[in-house]
C-alpha cells in the first residue's frame, strides 16, 4: 500500500524533526512519502524538515498562506500523494512523538476504515471544545460518537480523501474560509463519515503537545461553523438505551489558582456572559444552533450567537471542575452528551 504523510506545521522548529523521524517509521514503506506544508514566520522549522533524514521521500511547502485547513489542502492536492491508498495528518507540536500511534492509524484504513483517528484521554483543563461542543454534537446529529474527533493525528483512506478534494468546493464562502483555519479538522472528520467507517485508536495517556486555549476564540470560530454547517445535514439517530452512557476519558492533573485564575480572566475578555442562562442553560442552547443552521440560518451566524453561552459553560465548567473528582468530571460531561442528544431530538427552539 502506498502511503503519503501531511505535517501541517507553523513556528515548530523544535519538534519538527522528531515527528518526522516517528512518522517515517511508521510508513515503513518502499513507496511513500511525507509533505511539511509550512507557513512559519521564520525558514526555520522547513529547514529543520528538509534536514532530517528519512527513507521516504520528502517534499517541502514553504511560505504557504497561514491556516491549518489552507495548508492541509495544499499538500493533499501535490501529484506526489495522488496515488497513495492512505494518507496521514499530524500534528507537528508533539512531544515525544510515538511511531506506533501513527502506524496503528495507517493499520485502520489498511483494514478498510474510511478515518482513522487518535484518541487519548486528555487533561480535565483542557479539550473544551471538543468534550462540550464537538464530541457530543457529531454524536447526537450523525450517531458517530468519536471520543477525539478534533484530534490533529489521523489518517484517511484514498476514497475518504478524494471526497474532501470534492466536497471543498462545495462550501458557502463564509464556512470555506472558517475550513481554511481550525474548521479542517471537523470537516474531514465528517466528510469522511460519508464515505466509510471511522475508526478510533485508543491511546492510554494524554498527548503532550503545544496547549490550545491561547487560541480558543479562533478555534471555536473556525471549527463550530463547519460543524453546524455539515452536521445539519444529517438526520438525528434515535437516542440510545436508557443506562448506556458515553465514556468520557478524563485525565486529571493540578491546575494552580494564578493559571486558573488567568484562564477565567481571559475567558470574561471575550465579551458579557448571556442573560437567563439559567432559564436556558447548556447545552440546550447548543441545540438551539444546530436547530437554527437546520431551519435555515447560515452556520457562522449561530456559531457567534452560540459563543457567549459556550464562554459562560466553559466558565463554569472550570470554576467547579477544581473541586470535582475525576469520575464526577466523567460523570458530568456524559450527561450533558445525553441531554444534548434528546435536546437535538425535542427542541424546535431558534439559538438566542
Amino acid at each position: 500500500m502506498n502511503t503519503a504523510a501531511i505535517l501541517p506545521s507553523r513556528n515548530e522548529p523544535d519538534t519538527i524533526a522528531a515527528v518526522t523521524t516517528a512518522i517515517d517509521a511508521a510508513l515503513a514503506e518502499h513507496r511513500s512519502v511525507i509533505v511539511n506544508a509550512d507557513s512559519s514566520d521564520t525558514p526555520d522549522t522547513s529547514e529543520r524538515f528538509v534536514a532530517t533524514g528519512t527513507r521516504a521521500a520528502k517534499v517541502s511547502l514553504a511560505s504557504l498562506v497561514r491556516g491549518k485547513g489552507a495548508q492541509i489542502l495544499a499538500a493533499a492536492r501535490r501529484p506526489e500523494i495522488a496515488d497513495a491508498h492512505a494518507v496521514l495528518i499530524t500534528d507537528t507540536d508533539t512531544l515525544g512523538p510515538d511511531p506506533a500511534v501513527y502506524a496503528a492509524l495507517l493499520e485502520r484504513i489498511s483494514g478498510g476504515a474510511a478515518l482513522a483517528i487518535a484518541d487519548y484521554p486528555r487533561h480535565w483543563d483542557e479539550a473544551n471544545l471538543t468534550n462540550h461542543l464537538a464530541r457530543p454534537l457529531i454524536a447526537a446529529t450523525t450517531g458517530h460518537d468519536v471520543p477525539q474527533p478534533l484530534a490533529g493525528d489521523l489518517a484517511l483512506s484514498r476514497a475518504a480523501l478524494d471526497a474532501v478534494l470534492r466536497a471543498v468546493g462545495a462550501l458557502p464562502a463564509e464556512v470555506s474560509a472558517c475550513m481554511d483555519g481550525y474548521g479542517i479538522d471537523a470537516f474531514l472528520l465528517l466528510t469522511a463519515a460519508t464515505v466509510g467507517h471511522i475508526a478510533s485508536v485508543r491511546i492510554d495517556r494524554p498527548k503532550q503537545h503545544a496547549g490550545s486555549f491561547p487560541h480558543l476564540a479562533a478555534i471555536y470560530h473556525q471549527a463550530v461553523p463547519v460543524l453546524l454547517h455539515l452536521t445539519a445535514t444529517w438526520a438525528p439517530p434515535p437516542a440510545p438505551p436508557s443506562g448506556e452512557t458515553a465514556l468520557y476519558r478524563v485525565a486529571d492533573r493540578p491546575v494552580g489558582h494564578a493559571r486558573l485564575s488567568a484562564m477565567l480572566t481571559t475567558l470574561d475578555s471575550f465579551g458579557p456572559h448571556p442573560g437567563g442562562y439559567d432559564e436556558h442553560p447548556w447545552p440546550l442552547t447548543a441545540a438551539d444552533a444546530w436547530h437554527a443552521v437546520n431551519s435555515g440560518m447560515p452556520a457562522p451566524d449561530a456559531a457567534r450567537r452560540l459563543w457567549p453561552h459556550y464562554l459562560r459553560r466553559v466558565t463554569d465548567w472550570l470554576t467547579s471542575g477544581q473541586h470535582a473528582t475525576t469520575r464526577q468530571r466523567a460523570d458530568a460531561l456524559a450527561a450533558a452528551h445525553a441531554r444534548l442528544h434528546t435536546a437535538v431530538l425535542t427542541s424546535q427552539e431558534p439559538c438566542r
